[in-house]
């Protein structure tokens, strides 16, 4: 309400009042100016000690769980608010269930508003609960907040930058549900008790045999000897698995995306990685999507630490669509980097020439490969290369799904990562 004529008018007045010696005149002008200079007073410290903050019960959650969230708002000081308006940007992904939002400037947000009038240090809770229906990494807040003089002639704002985050995992299925079997899904798992050899750590040399590679001639050793040495390595029993997720759903990356192909194959990555730590393997992800805020593909050594699972998890609730490189090119270079005895898990909504090249290059070489087709046609046999189909008509992602349910590792592992 207030503007620069207010003063204006009161000192336009004054003098009226001083010309004509009239002591009356005076008292209405400096009753406004006294009532401006205590507003502009009250404005200035009126959100001071006013704080704002968020409580959230879980910040990690399954998607169809529900999340309860309390909104408190104190006013820590002696003088009153006589009026608070908050704005409270939340995602429009996760809605509150008892509160209506209003509109945002921002895509895919809205505003949870709130109007108070605070006494001096008084405490208002408001309490929420939020569905929690899709997965991803969703932010709440910034915060602003409105608030003015007793006389309502002065508005001052001030922004919380400060964010809470709610992860909402992907969808996880038993391969029974994928139609994927579930014994022996990457293959023969016979490997379990016989011994691998790690070309990464070499512990000696031996005569070269008839039947052995000449790529693990042991060079060094054969100039000392005079006589061909063989390489031998240090042999291991653990079984590794990593999943191999392509986020593209086109042949070429700039064709677009297929929203519900790409989480289709987000819930297959994160079921076999699931599978996979279930089993006691030792897991890892790579991927050749990116986070948000990010142009750098994922990768997750294999591990088989309490939180390798939740991790994983929260990478892949995390990705985007975004094609960092083509998926053939990008096993091929992140291939050296993984450990020689780990199954490369390859999920991908489209199979693409220069993918199965690359599959049939890294199997050559020695790679346990297994391809997770989630294209409409089945791929091709390839030898040596466990392959599965998983056309997307025929799975029930579109249903309903509590995880924690089923009789697998989540009920556990949810207790021991609570």
């Amino acid at each position: 309400m207030f503007n620069q004529r207010w003063i204006s008018l009161c000192i336009l007045m004054t003098l009226l009042g001083l010309v004509v010696g009239r002591p009356g005149l005076l008292v209405l002008p400096i009753f406004l100016l006294m009532t401006i200079a205590a507003g502009r007073w009250w404005n200035g410290r009126v959100l001071r000690d006013v704080m704002y903050r968020r409580r959230i019960a879980r910040t990690r959650v399954f998607p169809g769980e529900t999340v309860d969230i309390e909104v408190q708002v104190e006013n820590a000081k002696v003088l009153p608010v006589p009026w608070l308006r908050v704005e409270d940007e939340w995602p429009l992904d996760v809605l509150p269930t008892n509160q209506a939002l209003g509109p945002s400037h921002k895509r895919d947000m809205g505003n949870l508003t709130h109007v108070f009038a605070l006494r001096w240090y008084e405490r208002i809770r408001r309490p929420y609960t939020l569905l929690a229906d899709r997965r991803g990494v969703y932010g709440l807040g910034p915060t602003r907040l409105y608030s003015g003089d007793v006389f309502g002639l002065f508005q001052t704002e001030r922004v919380i930058d400060e964010q809470d985050f709610l992860i909402v995992y992907p969808r996880i299925f038993t391969l029974a549900e994928l139609k994927l079997p579930s014994k022996e899904p990457f293959g023969d798992t016979r490997a379990r008790h016989r011994l691998f050899e790690d070309p990464s750590r070499t512990m000696g040399a031996r005569d070269f045999q008839p039947g052995d590679s000449f790529r693990h001639v042991h060079w060094p050793a054969t100039a000392r000897h005079q006589q061909l040495q063989t390489r031998v390595y240090e042999p291991t029993t653990t079984l590794t698995a990593v999943i191999c997720l392509n986020v593209a759903t086109f042949p070429r990356p700039w064709e677009g995306i297929l929203p519900e192909l790409f989480e289709h194959a987000i819930v297959v990555a994160a079921s076999l990685a699931a599978h996979a730590v279930e089993h006691r393997y030792s897991v890892g992800l790579i991927s050749n999507g990116a986070v948000p805020r990010s142009d750098q593909p994922i990768r997750v050594m294999p591990g088989r630490s309490p939180d390798q699972l939740t991790r994983i998890l929260e990478l892949l609730a995390a990705i985007t669509g975004y094609v960092t490189m083509p998926m053939g090119r990008f096993l091929l270079r992140a291939s050296p980097a993984l450990p020689w005895g780990a199954t490369l898990v390859v999920v991908t909504p489209v199979v693409t020439d220069e993918l199965l090249a690359s599959i049939i290059q890294l199997r050559l070489a020695g790679r346990h490969m297994v391809l997770v087709s989630l294209a409409k046609e089945a791929p091709p046999d390839l030898y040596g290369v466990v392959t599965h189909h998983l056309p997307d008509a025929d799975w029930p992602l579109a249903t309903a799904h509590d995880p924690i349910a089923q009789p697998n590792i989540f009920a556990h592992w949810r207790e021991e990562t609570a």
